[in-house]
């Protein structure tokens, strides 16, 4: 659980007493801590202390100034005193585990905290005795946290397991020395296991001096950290595991514990809390003692110098790009840099008089551009220009929300690259980056019509961007057909045409009738009269009151050119309706048929070119009568068709 904006409860003390009178005790057991062990203390003998060794917590009541603070986000209320359920004496702690979904906090935690601080310096444990009303391992029990912020010395202890009868437990102290003016006592937190909740007993809570706590075994993480001069960066994995009686048990110690030491402090220097100040450009090795015992592991820090050129110029077309942030190019808007979800900084700099976005303390950011979404779908690349001091990883996720413009809805989509030294294109350190990225390499990215978002993380906390656009390789598609359709060579005595420039038509009563899901206009392609449907779902052509005899005719001819993608499954139908003998729609003599033009056609559906169709009416299989042709029909998937030259001929 983590310890967040702290809520404090105080709990008075109860009235003053010989708080020492119960917790001077021979020898008791401890369970995985501890074995048998003294814990008689003689305080005389003691070096006087600017502050008092006071050693209980919580021992049929609250120790002298103890008080209790609440994590933000936990239930507030968990803490009770418990007068029935005591290992010793009239009383003991009682916390109350919600469940998951309790509406007043979804875990109990918090910490016991002195209002002067003690002197701990004479202790090397924390013990107290503690059960639970069912099975349960508690998530986290610890002392030096006071809930301020500002604590040094945290000590933890994960994964305590508690069974239902009391037990005694003891959490080491990892460098009592440290702890000459500490105000926090005791840290507990957790969150329940099951679907439901439980309680918790802790009871003589108390620090002690039990001389079997030997053989501690400090360590470090061994890692190689990279950082640009100026910034800072933190020691992790800080711990101890100390012999307790014979068996191991090991403390998540704050970095501040420990004395830490620079190979070269000219590169990289460490503070006494283990916060590494990167100096110049080099290499150094951060190593660690406990005391007078050395730690385990080492960290490598690689630090260099932040970019001093800008990077290279962008050469494409304005025309081919979508930018998001570039000087080569008028960018489009972008909500946020920065959003209020995410866990980075970001500033706008100079390098070499060049604009440039700066990352700093970079966990992942979200770049989004919701109001007004990005249709990509034409772009085939996405490039970013990255100065990194980590290149052993960087992620770029893009997010598309899909055809509502809105996050989730069920539409939306998206993909996540890693790149690094090996990907393609690999990324080094300390040097401006290059990269052109397939948009097929973002392979979940169903959908490109509407992105909206744009999320990187990566190992390195400092990053430069540049040059962050959308682009093509491919010219872009034209929106309407620049040339005319072929022009018909059938003699008009074997024509009957409804539509083109080349016959005299048919009447047509409509070209789009009131029943139908479409918009048509008469539009010009070089001088050449065409239909134009948009926002086509399914179109009626309807020539009822004049209805066509053609039972001459041998063929169905029409041209076609769209502009929208014609890859399966994309389908355009074309129907024929004949109303039979008596002129009318239904009477039970109607006939018609429907064919499907595609890709796979003879000749096949294709984008950005007229397509000639001279079908044969004997693959209307359907149409079996052709004395009173009434309606065409056209449907399918690209949503804007230009239509011409559409008639019957023999």
């Amino acid at each position: 659980m983590t310890a967040s904006t702290s809520q404090r409860l105080t709990v008075a003390a109860p009235a003053t007493r010989d708080m020492r009178r119960d917790w001077i005790r021979g020898a008791i057991p401890l369970v995985f801590l501890l074995g048998a062990a003294g814990c008689e203390r003689d305080i005389s003998v003691l070096e006087p202390a600017p502050f008092p060794p006071e050693a209980v917590v919580f021992d049929d009541g609250f120790g002298p100034g103890v008080q209790f603070s609440a994590f933000g986000g936990s239930k507030v209320d968990a803490l009770d005193i418990e007068h029935d359920e005591v290992y010793r004496g009239t009383a003991a702690l009682k916390f109350t585990i919600p469940a998951p979904t309790d509406p007043s906090g979804g875990y109990a935690g918090g910490v016991f905290y002195s209002e002067g601080p003690r002197d701990l310096t004479g202790f090397d444990a924390l013990t107290f005795w503690a059960k639970s009303s069912t099975a349960a391992t508690v998530n986290t029990i610890g002392v030096g946290n006071d809930n301020s912020g500002n604590s040094r010395y945290p000590a933890t202890i994960e994964g305590v397991p508690l069974s239902t009868r009391w037990t005694r437990y003891a959490l080491p102290l990892p460098l009592p020395s440290r702890l000459g003016e500490e105000r926090g006592l005791f840290l507990i937190a957790e969150g329940s296991e099951y679907p439901v909740g439980y309680d918790i007993f802790f009871d003589d809570v108390q620090f002690e001096r039990l001389g079997t706590i030997i053989n501690p075994r400090p360590e470090i993480a061994t890692q190689t950290v990279n950082g640009e001069v100026g910034g800072t960066l933190s020691v992790g994995g800080t711990q101890v595991t100390f012999d307790v009686n014979g068996q191991d048990q090991t403390v998540l110690a704050a970095p501040a514990y420990f004395t830490f030491t620079s190979s070269n402090s000219g590169v990289a220097s460490v503070t006494p809390d283990g916060s590494i100040s990167l100096v110049s450009a080099g290499t150094a090795t951060i190593t660690a003692t406990l005391g007078s015992t050395a730690a385990s592991g080492a960290v490598t820090v690689n630090v260099t110098a932040p970019p001093t050129g800008a990077p290279p110029v962008p050469t494409r077309a304005a025309s081919d790009v979508i930018s998001l942030f570039s000087d080569a190019y008028d960018d489009v808007p972008v909500d946020t840099w920065s959003a209020v979800w995410d866990q980075a900084d970001v500033e706008d700099i100079q390098v070499a008089g060049n604009p440039v976005k700066k990352y700093t303390n970079l966990a992942y950011a979200g770049i989004e551009f919701t109001s007004q979404t990005i249709n990509a779908s034409s772009m085939t690349g996405f490039h970013v220009d990255l100065w990194t001091n980590d290149p052993s990883a960087f992620r770029i996720k893009l997010v598309d929300f899909g055809s509502d413009g809105a996050f989730g809805g069920g539409d939306d989509s998206e993909h996540e690259i890693t790149l690094d030294q090996g990907s393609m294109p690999p990324i080094a350190a300390g040097a401006w980056n290059s990269l052109d990225i397939p948009l097929s390499d973002f392979a979940g990215l169903v959908n490109r019509g509407h992105v909206a978002q744009m999320i990187i993380s990566g190992a390195s906390p400092t990053v430069y961007l540049d040059n962050i656009y959308f682009f093509t390789t491919e010219p872009p598609a034209p929106t309407t057909p620049t040339d005319p359709a072929p022009t018909p060579t059938h003699a008009a005595a074997n024509v009957v045409s409804l539509f083109s420039d080349a016959y005299d038509d048919a009447a047509v009563d409509t070209w789009s009738a009131s029943w139908d899901q479409a918009d048509v206009e008469d539009v010009q392609v070089a001088g050449d009269n065409v239909k134009k449907y948009s926002n086509l779902v399914f179109a009626g052509i309807e020539f009822t009151s004049s209805t066509i005899g053609a039972d001459e005719m041998t063929h169905f001819h029409m041209d076609l050119w769209t502009p929208d993608p014609t890859a399966d499954p994309a389908a355009l139908r074309v129907k024929l309706v004949d109303f039979g003998a008596d002129g009318g729609f239904g009477g039970g003599d109607d006939t018609e048929h429907e064919l499907t033009l595609n890709r796979m056609s003879d000749p096949p559906l294709a984008t950005g070119m007229w397509v000639s169709y001279d079908i044969p009416l004997t693959a209307f299989t359907g149409l079996t009568t052709r004395g009173h042709l009434a309606q065409m029909i056209i449907s399918g998937d690209p949503n804007t068709l230009f239509v011409d030259n559409v008639y019957l001929h023999k």
